[in-house]
């Protein structure tokens, strides 16, 4: 699943590909994903400019012109494609056509990708806000007695943060992710409140560099922790997996258990 740095990417790409353009016809081949009907959708976006592609979370906002607003949630295995072709990707979800000949489609083999036109405000805030500082880890974690990687999971608690980075973030942090939430104490939340900004805009930068392009897949090669191909931490201690149900936690005994 792509998460906040890959997201922030392809937001950026896809922003400078698509904004100014005039929509010409969206094609919905999986209503079921939709969160109005198809005529609804038409009728909000069709003939209007795209104004701006941001992202929030783990999701893709497309802002028109009108102040209509499309949310992209790519899911587990949302792909975007992005092309001047008429041939329609496999499994596609939703396609945008642009009066100049670009296509834009969603695809998910697994069929769970889904767009929502004007979502609800969501007062969660993104990773990379200003507001998530320790300050804001104290309180939230106050009440929460689960381990600190399924919190910093919880898209109802902050958003963007999957898997692979809460790792990285945590590591970084020197705080096991099996660590009681509302044990840590508040030396350790800075550490992990400056880890998570860190870690988050450190991966952005790499894959910009990398994959300056790239507006769908996952780019994971220059993470230290979280890594198939690594055995050891950059100190050189072994990396530990578990693994739970699909989630696997990639770990050292570097980092510090609070229970």
């Amino acid at each position: 699943m792509p998460e906040l740095p890959d997201l922030e990417i392809f937001s950026r790409n896809l922003e400078q590909q698509l904004s100014g353009k005039l929509l010409k016809e969206v094609i919905v081949k999986n209503g079921k994903k939709l969160n109005v009907s198809v005529k609804e959708l038409k009728s909000a976006i069709e003939d209007q400019k795209l104004n701006q592609v941001f992202r929030a979370g783990k999701e893709l906002y497309f802002g028109f012109e009108n102040k209509a607003v499309l949310s992209i949630h790519m899911m587990l295995k949302g792909e975007l494609h992005l092309s001047k072709q008429e041939t329609v990707p496999k499994h596609a979800i939703i396609e945008l056509l642009f009066k100049d000949g670009t296509q834009f489609c969603l695809t998910d083999f697994q069929g769970m990708a889904k767009a929502t036109l004007n979502p609800a405000a969501d007062e969660t805030p993104d990773a990379l806000a200003p507001e998530v500082d320790a300050g804001f880890f104290k309180k939230v974690f106050a009440a929460k007695k689960a381990a600190v990687k399924n919190v910093l999971l919880d898209q109802h608690v902050i958003r963007g943060i999957g898997n692979a980075y809460a790792d990285e973030i945590l590591w970084e942090a020197g705080i096991s992710p099996f660590s009681a939430a509302n044990k840590i104490p508040d030396d350790k939340l800075k550490d992990l409140c400056k880890a998570v900004r860190h870690v988050l805009e450190n991966a952005v930068k790499q894959i910009s560099k990398t994959h300056p392009d790239i507006i769908s897949g996952e780019v994971r090669d220059f993470l230290k922790i979280h890594s198939a191909k690594k055995t050891n931490s950059p100190s050189g201690v072994p990396i530990l997996i578990v693994k739970t149900g699909a989630r696997k936690t990639y770990y050292t005994e570097e980092q510090e258990v609070f229970n």
